[in-house]
């Protein structure tokens, strides 16, 4: 354990418990050949450059947030001040950028002094970023929250991790989804379902580093490679714990969201690439043909119209 903590801004949930002592990794984790605390190419910035680090302490799970952006200026500013304004104490904080071409690197750079690592640079699609923040983590548990995405509320970290938690490999909880004037919270579902689609938010999970970094994202599954890693966890048996409460807030329109049939044919082969169920064709057939036409319904329909079917799932 470093020998002193140091709290830089109370103010910040990523400044408080600090060490200018970099922690030995070999001694507390078995992944520690597995972290990167330094990428060697993008423009870099963050904490870490600077001689901070993070550790685990007694009591006190060092969390790990990543955020992925690319382009997002309009989104990425609120996103970082919804994870520094956390309660919980012990956050490190990755932000992960693509190579944007607009004003995103400049707001994210005003947060240098907040943020663990920054990393600007061209990725392969956002799961290659993702799997950056991953090789990056030092944490006991991982959670991504990209940009326009949020925590519901700032004691939403406390509320999870008020103590250590040592049960299960994977956190889950519910979400409120954001639409143009309305939002609904959405309760996760099992993860015995994964074989129809993904069964809670990402946003909403929280994952044991040790687990991830030893299972990261197909950077090939263009669309649904979360869908896919949580099914590969749950025909693996690795334990889900599931907390009923709403743990983030997501715009609707993200990738998956926006490409709701090609999402919808991506999970149809993850699910049947994990066995021939015999009603997995017939549920996607249907699935398909459902989301067709509420597409359709939804281009030509008054917006209160919408709203109602929105609502109605």
């Amino acid at each position: 354990m470093p020998k002193e903590i140091i709290c830089l801004d109370p103010s910040a949930s990523t400044t408080r418990m600090l060490t200018a002592q970099k922690p030995d990794y070999d001694r507390v984790l078995d992944t520690a050949s597995e972290i990167d605390l330094f990428l060697p190419q993008g423009e870099k910035g963050g904490l870490r450059t600077k001689g901070y680090f993070k550790t685990s302490l007694p009591g006190k799970s060092l969390i790990t947030v990543v955020t992925v952006v690319y382009n997002g200026e309009q989104f990425i500013e609120k996103t970082i001040q919804n994870v520094l304004s956390q309660t919980y104490d012990n956050v490190e904080y990755i932000v992960i950028d693509g190579g944007s071409t607009d004003g995103t690197l400049d707001i994210i750079m005003k947060y240098e002094t907040t943020i663990d690592y920054i990393i600007s640079d061209i990725d392969d699609g956002i799961y290659d970023a993702m799997n950056k923040g991953i090789k990056l983590a030092s944490g006991d548990w991982i959670n991504f929250m990209n940009a326009g995405d949020s925590y519901f509320t700032s004691t939403t970290l406390e509320t999870i991790f008020d103590k250590n938690v040592n049960d299960g490999d994977i956190i889950y909880g519910n979400v409120d989804i954001r639409y143009n004037g309305f939002s609904r919270a959405q309760s996760a579902g099992s993860p015995a379902k994964l074989w129809k689609g993904m069964q809670f938010s990402h946003q909403s999970t929280f994952i044991s580093l040790k687990y991830h970094k030893r299972n990261l994202y197909n950077r090939l599954n263009k669309i649904v490679a979360d869908m896919e890693f949580f099914y590969q966890a749950y025909s693996d048996g690795v334990t889900f714990n599931y907390k009923d409460v709403i743990i983030s807030s997501v715009i609707s329109g993200g990738l998956s969201d926006s490409n709701r049939l090609e999402t919808v044919r991506a999970s149809r082969k993850v699910a049947l690439n994990h066995g021939s169920f015999p009603l997995v064709s017939a549920y996607y057939s249907f699935i398909i043909a459902d989301t067709f036409f509420r597409g359709i319904l939804k281009k030509i329909l008054p917006a209160s119209w919408v709203k109602r079917i929105i609502m109605a799932k």
